[in-house]
């Protein structure tokens, strides 16, 4: 190609066109004090969410004295409430706010990279039929008693979902692992474990059993502790930290597979790498806090109409939005009733069903 050829090149036919010295150089420097305040403001959002959140309820409770007993038990100063008060704080509800937030953030996290690795805007975290497995790990736990009592809960529901996502990886791995094959595959095992979990309650479960499964089943925050905030918290801050280094290669997906492999992406490698952190999160999530629908499907698309597109900014702007999300509707669900309280995943699905729908509307306007 002669210097001529090359010096008419379109940006479309060759490399990126070179940055502007002039506007763009100007706003890169806006963006550089922008970014930062961005972050501020969310992770201040955030920390009020929490703090307000706690309040609320029948106990009267400020949001001075949330922050008199979280000093307290740091170490520093002392609580000005009563014992009684000082526990409501410190081991029920601020243990079930941060759960809340933890959930949210991971469950939206997790739906951001299944849309993005799927190229589907409709996936979610379930899509692997993660949920299904762990709810039948959970069922047998409690309705039949496998494992003895060596296996609480949690750790029934966190192999079941393993299994389950066991299942459709070799599924799709025998289809021809193409993105289509994952979702089938995992649409099979969300059926299959969803029937046994429901062949397992009718036939071995008792009234009361039922009751308490059927609640698990549809998500509650109720019973968290500090033991599942910091299970759950680890698994999600290394869960980013693995989503945020592959933020650029998500990018080139947008452009298809086939694209991202010409970029140099190892296709294959990318997706199973991310669809097992994505699975095991979930699964982490979903055996603390049951089956919490519609986050991982609504969140993302609220956090690219505010960022955009590109996973660098998109992920942790997901992480926040769901994590303010979840801790208000926890919150909604355990007072709007009061004293009976509505299953987190009730709530968002009540909100999630209408954005679910906005979202096929408008992919058939796109269309």
């Amino acid at each position: 190609m002669t210097t001529a050829e090359r010096a008419s090149r379109t940006p479309a036919e060759g490399s990126p066109t070179p940055p502007d010295p002039g506007g763009s150089r100007g706003g890169r420097r806006a963006a550089a004090w922008i970014r930062p305040v961005g972050w501020a403001c969310g992770l201040a959002a955030l920390a009020f969410s929490v703090a307000v959140a706690i309040t609320i309820g029948p106990a009267d409770i400020r949001v001075g004295d949330v922050w008199s007993v979280v000093g307290a038990h740091l170490g520093r100063g002392e609580s000005q409430l009563t014992p009684i008060r000082d526990g409501i704080v410190w081991n029920l509800r601020l243990p079930r706010t941060l759960l809340a937030a933890v959930c949210g953030a991971g469950l939206a996290v997790c739906g951001a990279i299944m849309q993005s690795l799927l190229r589907n805007p409709l996936a979610d975290p379930f899509v692997l039929g993660v949920s299904s497995g762990a709810s039948t790990g959970a069922v047998l736990v409690v309705v039949l008693g496998v494992g003895g009592g060596a296996l609480s809960v949690s750790g029934g529901a966190f192999l079941g979902a393993l299994c389950s996502f066991g299942m459709v990886l070799l599924l799709s791995h025998t289809l021809g692992g193409t993105t289509d094959r994952v979702v089938l595959s995992g649409v099979a095992a969300m059926q299959l474990f969803s029937a046994l979990t429901s062949f397992v309650v009718l036939t071995a479960a008792d009234a009361e059993t039922t009751r308490g499964v059927l609640f698990w089943l549809l998500g509650s925050l109720g019973g968290a502790g500090w033991t599942d905030v910091q299970v759950c918290g680890a698994v999600l801050l290394v869960a980013l930290a693995v989503c945020g280094g592959y933020a650029r290669t998500l990018d080139a997906f947008a452009f298809g597979q086939d694209a991202a492999g010409h970029l140099g992406v190892s296709v294959a490698r990318t997706r199973l790498v991310l669809l097992t952190v994505t699975a095991l999160l979930t699964a982490a999530l979903v055996a603390s806090a049951g089956a919490i629908g519609f986050v991982g499907l609504v969140l993302p698309h609220a956090a690219r109409a505010l960022v955009g597109p590109g996973h660098g900014r998109l992920l942790p702007v997901t992480a926040l939005t769901g994590a303010v999300f979840l801790v208000w509707v926890d919150t909604l669900a355990r007072t709007v009733l009061d004293p009976q309280e509505v299953p987190v995943g009730v709530v968002t699905s009540l909100i999630g069903v209408p954005a679910f729908v906005l979202v096929l509307y408008r992919g058939r306007r796109i269309r």
